[in-house]
């Protein structure tokens, strides 16, 4: 596929800045310019394909032998993805994958996107941050341009990126360039995708951000130019905390109006019919993804940095971490209600994933939820069509090993209660509920009365 193209702001000849600067302009301006993209996950495998399928030469970096086996091989571990991408991309010769970062000393410009995640304690965890940087450090050389992509505090990338890199005792601004980008992926989103989505930049210094803007208006149609590297990190949290706010406002509500008899759907939906001074928001089991759950954190560790507290964001991530709960509860009441307890009982899981029709488990509240029932001696057993088998990861180490079951009337009929906690479209609900004896809707997806449904 390839893209129309995008004029850009800066063209080599003209160019006023340093001569390494013009250099790298005139190599993104012909699309000659080779682009290391560490980081082969959500964020930067379709980064990499977007510019690869402009012409771009593109090196694709990752530590996982195992995705870079997957990629060589011309198949995808991402399903929004496909495996046409890959192939399209390294038939054309514009994309390769490897786990030899020795290669970053070919690129022009290297894209840094890796998990920026929270430790036990909910601080930030920036350990790949560092060693990308790092790796880039031991390469670097002068001409190049280094944009972080992962989602990160305001500073990270002038203070943690610009340390590690100056170690190399080039000068920032006419040696090498730094730059922040924000991804804003959001996966699976048939709407929105990296080309369409628009792109915020900001530089560590002015010849940073021109290249860094030229190089994203090459793929993305709107490119937001902002006055530095910390307006960007600052940009992408605001983004995600909104959003953080909005659905712990909306969770509190839905526990609210429960006790009030009062269905939280049928109010929201009156509500939105509101044109204007109302944006909707829909509550649910809790947050996941990798940025919802963790960006709070990230700002209120680095308030800390400056004395000062961050009560409204930090209550709201006391309130969508306690949803988990807050659904077991109301299944151990309906089971009460039914004569059986909790423990002993059979316990399906329906959806696994953070979002509906995605395979993406990242901070997903459903491994909350089903870590909860196994504490409380539950069966637990689940079905998602997008996942096939449980990842395992720091908060789900993969004991015992998982598969997703068949979601048949035979599946169903079998289980004590069934969990409703990711409403894929492609589940048949109906047969959900003419056959599960009891269902634990914390999506909305049935409306109406129902005995045999609960709301949490």
């Amino acid at each position: 596929m390839q893209l129309q193209r995008a004029s850009v702001r800066i063209v080599a000849p003209m160019y006023a800045g340093p001569q390494a600067a013009g250099e790298l302009a005139a190599k993104i301006d012909s699309e000659q310019a080779t682009i290391a993209v560490i980081g082969m996950g959500y964020v930067g495998l379709p980064l990499a394909l977007a510019y690869a399928e402009r012409g771009f030469p593109v090196i694709g970096l990752d530590v996982d032998p195992k995705k870079v086996e997957i990629l060589q091989a011309g198949r995808c571990y991402i399903q929004h993805i496909g495996d046409e991408r890959i192939q399209a991309a390294t038939r054309g010769g514009c994309f390769r994958s490897s786990d030899d970062f020795d290669l970053l000393g070919e690129a022009d410009v290297v894209l840094i996107c890796v998990p920026t995640p929270l430790s036990v304690q909910r601080d930030p965890d920036l350990s790949y941050v560092r060693s990308s940087a790092e790796s880039i450090r031991d390469r670097l050389r002068p001409g190049q341009l280094i944009v972080l992509e992962s989602t990160t505090y305001p500073g990270t990338t002038d203070e943690l990126v610009r340390s590690v890199l100056d170690a190399r005792g080039l000068a920032l601004g006419s040696e090498y360039f730094l730059a922040f980008s924000p991804e804003r992926e959001d996966p699976g989103n048939p709407d929105y995708s990296t080309t369409t989505i628009p792109k915020v930049v900001g530089g560590s210094e002015p010849h940073s951000g021109d290249l860094a803007e030229a190089l994203y208006r090459k793929i993305v149609g709107n490119v937001v130019r902002v006055s530095s590297a910390a307006a960007a990190e600052a940009t992408k949290l605001t983004e995600n905390i909104f959003r953080a706010v909005n659905i712990a406002l909306v969770n509190e509500l839905k526990v609210i109006y429960e006790h009030m008899g009062v269905d939280i759907w049928e109010v929201l939906d009156a509500a939105a019919t509101k044109p204007f001074g109302f944006m909707r928001f829909n509550p649910g089991p809790g947050w996941g993804g990798h940025c919802i759950p963790l960006d709070p954190y990230y700002l209120a560790w680095k308030a800390r940095e400056y004395g000062l507290d961050t009560h409204f964001i930090e209550l709201a991530g006391q309130i969508n971490r306690s949803m988990p709960r807050y659904a077991l509860e109301r299944l151990q009441l309906a089971l009460n209600g039914r004569g059986r307890a909790l423990r002993g009982s059979r316990v399906l899981v329906l959806g696994m994933a953070y979002k509906k029709n995605v395979g993406d488990t990242r901070e997903s509240p459903s491994f909350e939820i089903m870590k909860l029932l196994h504490a409380h001696g539950a069966s637990v057993e689940y079905h998602d069509p997008f996942v096939p088998e449980l990842p395992q990861t720091r908060n789900w180490p993969g004991h015992p090993a998982m598969s997703s079951l068949p979601l048949t009337a035979a599946t169903l009929a079998r289980q004590d209660a069934v969990m409703l906690v990711t409403d894929h479209t492609d589940v048949d609900y109906d047969l959900v509920r003419e056959h599960a004896p009891l269902i634990v809707d914390t999506r909305g997806v049935y409306r109406g009365s129902d005995p045999n449904v609960i709301r949490a």
